[in-house]
């Protein structure tokens, strides 16, 4: 198998950084794939990005109606953000959480990482599971979401299906928490 995986593998000469900011890290790859050909490819850095998926004792999801202007679609996300340099992820997922919602999360555990758009996008999110949350107060700071809301996570599918939910932190976030739930007798 190893042997196979090389037979792919691309090679990368250096880097030449484009643009930088808070944001985004633009940079311009010199790499070289197998057969010899050599070329430039594009690379986006950004931070890691943490999010939870806060269910409550009633096997309800604490969701956000949002809109993101890029697209300009409206949506049902997960609360989370930039993780900021020396901080723990699972600290920042939950005090995202409590900055865009006004929950406390509790019993908090990792889920699963995973790359948005491997091919040239680095930004790595780390998806959380917390089990239950306290309301401590108002969301801070910005104006994160239109509505705050415990839906049940039995209209999850439903909600996916009819494109209401549809970024994809938020997708695989609902389905490993569904998993993880499902494993444990619930959900």
């Amino acid at each position: 198998m190893a042997d196979d995986a090389e037979l792919t593998r691309w090679t990368v000469h250096g880097e030449r950084l484009v643009y930088d900011d808070r944001w985004i890290r633009l940079a311009i790859a010199d790499v070289e794939i197998p057969g010899g050909e050599r070329f430039e490819h594009h690379v986006v850095h950004l931070d890691r990005a943490a999010i939870a998926v806060v269910v409550d004792e009633q096997d309800r999801v604490l969701l956000m109606w949002r809109h993101r202007f890029v697209f300009d679609r409206w949506g049902w996300e997960l609360p989370g953000g930039l993780i900021e340099a020396g901080e723990d992820p699972m600290a920042t997922a939950v005090r995202e959480v409590e900055e865009e919602t006004g929950y406390r999360p509790k019993q908090v555990e990792r889920l699963v990482s995973y790359q948005p758009m491997a091919g040239m996008v680095d930004s790595e999110h780390i998806l959380f599971l917390a089990r239950g949350a306290e309301l401590v107060g108002k969301p801070e700071g910005e104006v994160e979401a239109d509505r705050i809301e415990w839906v049940p996570m039995a209209e999850i599918p439903a909600m996916i299906a009819r494109g209401d939910i549809w970024t994809s932190g938020t997708l695989i976030g609902l389905l490993q928490a569904r998993e993880r739930l499902n494993g444990q007798g619930r959900g």
